[in-house]
C-alpha cells in the first residue's frame, strides 16, 4: 500500500494537501502541520496552520481572502472593538467557535493531536491531521525592532520589519507527535513530500523537533519538496521577503539549496525551469500554481509519480 506523509504550512501547503487527499484514501496519508504559529489570544489556543489544512480539507476554507472560513460573519470582532478589546488578529465567528472547542478540549486533558482528531472528525476529514507536537514551539522573529513573536510579525505588524532570524521557542524541550514519529519509521513509507511552505517559519519548526531530522534521514522513502517561489515571488506570504532580507537569492534553487542533502528530488514551477541545471538533485518541471481543486489533483499526481521514479 502506497504510504505518503506530507510536511506541511498553512495556506499554501494546505492546497497540495487537498490535492494529495483528492487521489489517496484515509490510510495512505497523513499530513503534519506546522504548530510553530500557534499562540494564546484572547484566553484561547490559536493553531494557524492547523486551522488553514483543516478548513482546506473539509472544503471550508476561504479561498478569495486567503484564510479563514467561507462565508464567514464578524459580529464577534465587532462588539471586541466596541468593548475595547484586541481586535489585530481577526477572529470570525465560524473560525472563533473553532478555538472556542479546542481550547475546550485541552482544558478537559485532551493533546492537541487529540483535540486535534476530534475536531476532523466533526468536520468529517477522514485523512489523518498530525500536529508536529504535542508540546508548545512558539517561533520568534529575529528583526531590526527586536524580538517578535511570530503572529505579531505576522499580522500586527504585516511582515513589515527587515528578518534578521528566527528562534523557536520551546523546541528543545518538545517532542515530535507520536504519529509524526510512527510515519517516518514506518518501513512501508513511500514518499514524504515537503509542500510549498515557508522553508523558515513553516517547515524548519517539524525539521527542528528533536528526533525528526535524522528520523528522515534514516528513511528509506525518497523526500521530495515543492518550491514555495515561483517566478522569483513567494506564491504566499512573505518566504520571499525573507529570503532578500537573509540575502538569499529569491528563487526556487535557493529553496532547494536551503533543504541540502535532505532532498532526493525537487519540484519547480514551469516558470522556473533554466534553474534545474543550479539544484544538485533529479528535478520536477511542471505547473505548481494550484488554482483550483483540479490543479491541485493534478500537481498531487506529478509529485507521487516523480517520488516513485526516484
Amino acid at each position: 500500500m502506497t504510504q505518503v506523509l506530507a510536511l506541511t504550512g498553512g495556506v499554501g501547503g494546505a492546497k497540495l494537501a487537498v490535492g494529495l487527499a483528492a487521489n489517496l484514501d484515509a490510510e495512505e496519508l497523513s499530513v503534519v502541520a506546522n504548530t510553530g504559529d500557534d499562540f494564546e489570544h484572547l484566553g484561547l489556543h490559536i493553531a494557524p496552520d492547523l486551522d488553514s489544512v483543516m478548513y482546506a480539507l473539509a472544503g471550508l476554507n476561504d479561498s478569495d481572502r486567503g484564510w479563514g472560513v467561507k462565508g464567514e460573519s464578524w459580529q464577534a470582532m465587532s462588539a471586541l472593538e466596541q468593548l475595547q478589546g484586541e481586535t489585530w488578529f481577526r477572529l470570525g465567528d465560524k473560525d472563533l467557535a473553532t478555538h472556542l472547542q479546542r481550547s475546550q478540549l485541552l482544558r478537559d486533558g485532551l493533546s492537541l493531536s487529540e483535540a486535534t482528531a476530534k475536531l476532523c472528525e466533526a468536520l468529517g476529514i477522514p485523512h489523518p491531521l498530525i500536529p508536529m507536537s504535542d508540546q508548545p514551539v512558539r517561533t520568534q522573529i529575529l528583526t531590526e525592532q527586536g524580538e517578535l513573536a511570530f503572529q505579531h510579525y505576522f499580522v500586527r505588524e504585516q511582515c513589515e520589519p527587515s528578518v534578521l532570524g528566527f528562534r523557536f521557542e520551546g523546541i528543545e524541550q518538545a517532542k515530535p507527535s507520536a504519529k509524526l514519529m510512527a510515519s517516518l519509521q514506518n518501513p512501508e513509507l513511500s514518499v514524504i513530500i515537503i509542500c510549498p511552505s515557508n522553508p523558515f517559519v513553516s517547515v524548519d519548526p517539524i525539521l527542528k523537533l528533536p528526533g525528526v531530522l535524522s528520523a528522515l534521514q534514516k528513511s528509506s522513502a525518497p523526500i521530495i519538496a515543492v518550491s514555495p517561489i515561483v517566478g522569483g515571488l513567494a506564491i504566499k506570504g512573505p518566504a520571499g521577503k525573507m529570503m532578500k532580507e537573509l540575502n538569499m537569492p529569491t528563487s526556487a534553487a535557493a529553496v532547494a539549496a536551503y533543504y541540502g542533502d535532505l532532498l532526493d528530488g525537487f519540484v519547480l514551477d514551469n516558470t522556473d525551469s533554466e534553474q534545474c541545471d543550479r539544484i544538485s538533485v533529479p528535478c520536477l518541471v511542471t505547473d505548481t500554481i494550484m488554482t483550483d481543486n483540479s490543479k491541485k489533483s493534478q500537481l498531487a499526481q506529478d509529485c507521487l509519480r516523480f517520488a516513485a521514479s526516484l
